[in-house]
């Protein structure tokens, strides 16, 4: 009874001195603080612009046996077996309607592809621990190609596919590769490919092989070759079909100089520039949630999209920059970390960061497969990270609006015109687990109102000047959809909307993404450990219009 006095007695000692230092909620023994801040969102121009189709998932080749830190998360994700008749799997890449699927990886620059006459034995991956990447070579049969084919048509996926850059070169000891690059097998699979009707949106040259490479890399002289071959490839395949596939490369890690010399020596040969974010560290490392939750580490995201964009800026090339695969935590990312809750953090703010930089298309690691797909490996069912991507394409523009958070750092904060309607959608995401934020949005001036009005039984749009808060107009609202974890665990793999667990049902179907409608004379609520997207369709500004 005593420790119960006591105990009762330190939570109203703590409630007295939270009210007088700064607002604060105490609800079932838990202090939240609650602060203000404004959002500040310059709305006479945009400073960047983005594909439509901006949110890209990958698919890989890895097998079952792909182990990393003696656990084996890869199952029957392969493009090799995956299931292509899985329900959810179908609705799930439907549901973007269209889903941008990059279709690489490691393996890619080991893979041979099947020829018509099949006079060679197509044989899938083994592991070998003596052979580059610790497997062998596989094949990809041509009635796979096929299946996949059909699933991408039915599914409306934009398929980009990563072709084998390695194929009739020399790996020397000083892991560089050598001699020209041997295109006679991509052309057989592009001639059969284009022959049997399948859109291919992109063919990308490489993975991970520019600079020093992973595991094996090749200069920038003969990279820039090979790309000037696939060019004038696709060129000559694809000759009298008005809109041929994009030429894409070279799916590797950022080098400065090697990126810039070889946008020099590739200038009409190349639609985009890809490069791969890993910028956690290793899925092994036990402190990854906190690198996450780290405000200096996400900022530092940031440089690579900048250099980049500052690189093409000064280029005669045309190539747009796109994040080509992004697992964020190499070796197949952390289970309970890199496919829960917790990385949408990391994702959207990824997203945010690449978008205001200028970047066109941003490809997730993975789709599905390893510890970092948007849907789980063995059961489909998407991961919290697929429903934030879903969010983000269905409400985020094309194009990006400078935007600043004043507060606490632990806000990050994103805005773009709004989506196939009227007005700007806000991306707010919390990465204090005990602050809850008062948000305030203020448009420097530059937001306006669109009010309807009759005029001679027609319905106009009339703007008309408003002050710089949006909280201060009373008779309109917009949409919220806060996103949760499911009991507040961050590392869950269960995400709510707006309270509600969001579930494939039995048949396999996604669930509506229904927003709450708030009154915008109120603040933007941001709990502790959420996200929090806002569309405001009633307001325009110079930027959106």
């Amino acid at each position: 009874m005593g420790f119960l006095v006591l105990q009762k007695g330190w939570w109203i000692l703590v409630f007295v001195v939270c009210l007088r230092l700064f607002k604060c909620d105490v609800e079932g023994g838990n202090v939240t603080k609650i602060e203000e801040g404004t959002v500040l969102i310059d709305g006479k121009r945009g400073i960047a612009m983005t594909n439509e189709d901006f949110v890209c998932a990958t698919l890989d080749w890895w097998p079952p046996d792909k182990c990393d830190y003696g656990t084996c998360s890869w199952d029957h994700a392969s493009l090799l077996n995956l299931d292509l008749k899985n329900v959810i799997f179908l609705n799930a890449v439907k549901a973007f309607s269209p889903l941008k699927i990059r279709l690489g990886g490691t393996l890619q620059d080991k893979l041979v592809y099947q020829t018509v006459d099949k006079q060679q034995p197509c044989l899938p991956f083994a592991k070998d621990a003596s052979k580059l990447f610790g497997f062998s070579e596989g094949c990809l049969p041509l009635d796979r190609w096929d299946e996949l084919n059909s699933f991408f048509n039915e599914s409306g996926a934009l398929v980009i596919f990563g072709l084998n850059a390695l194929y009739g070169k020399w790996i020397h000891p000083n892991n560089t590769a050598t001699a020209p690059w041997n295109s006679s097998n991509a052309e057989s699979l592009i001639r059969y490919t284009l022959k049997k009707g399948y859109n291919i949106y992109g063919w990308e040259l490489g993975n991970e092989l520019s600079g020093r490479g992973v595991g094996v890399g090749i200069s920038v002289d003969p990279y820039a070759s090979a790309t000037i071959a696939l060019h004038d490839l696709i060129q000559n395949i694809y000759k009298g079909v008005d809109t041929k596939p994009h030429i894409i490369a070279p799916g590797g890690f950022f080098d400065s100089n090697w990126f810039q010399q070889y946008l020099a020596k590739t200038v009409g040969s190349l639609n985009a520039i890809t490069h791969h974010i890993y910028n956690l560290g290793p899925g092994s490392d036990e402190h990854l949630i906190d690198r996450i939750l780290n405000p200096s580490i996400l900022d530092s995201g940031a440089d690579v999209f900048k250099n980049l964009q500052n690189i093409l800026k000064s280029s005669p090339n045309s190539a747009a920059a796109w994040v080509g695969e992004s697992g964020g935590a190499y070796n197949s990312g952390r289970n309970k970390v890199t496919n829960a809750f917790v990385f949408s953090f990391w994702y959207l703010d990824q997203l945010g960061l690449a978008s205001t930089y200028d970047t066109k298309t941003y490809c997730r690691q993975t789709l599905i497969g390893g510890n970092y797909g948007l849907l789980n490996t063995t059961t489909f069912v998407p991961n919290p990270d697929y429903y934030s991507a879903l969010l983000w394409h269905r409400l985020m523009g094309r194009s990006v609006l400078s935007t600043h958070f004043t507060g606490s750092r632990t806000i990050r904060a994103y805005a773009h015109c709004a989506k196939q309607s009227q007005g700007i959608t806000l991306l707010l995401i919390n990465i204090d687990g005990n602050t809850t934020v008062h948000a305030k949005v203020d448009f420097n001036g530059t937001l306006m109102l669109l009010h309807k009005h009759r005029h001679h039984k027609h319905h106009r749009s009339k703007v008309i000047p408003s002050p710089h808060h949006i909280e201060q107009v009373s008779e309109t609202v917009r949409e919220e959809y806060h996103l949760t974890p499911m009991d507040g665990n961050i590392q869950s793999q269960t995400v709510l909307l707006n309270g509600k667990a969001l579930t494939v049902n039995s048949s396999g179907l996604i669930p509506a993404l229904e927003p709450v409608m708030v009154n915008t004379s109120e603040p933007i609520t941001v709990a502790p450990y959420s996200i929090v997207f806002v569309r405001m369709q009633n307001v325009a500004i110079p930027a959106c219009t």
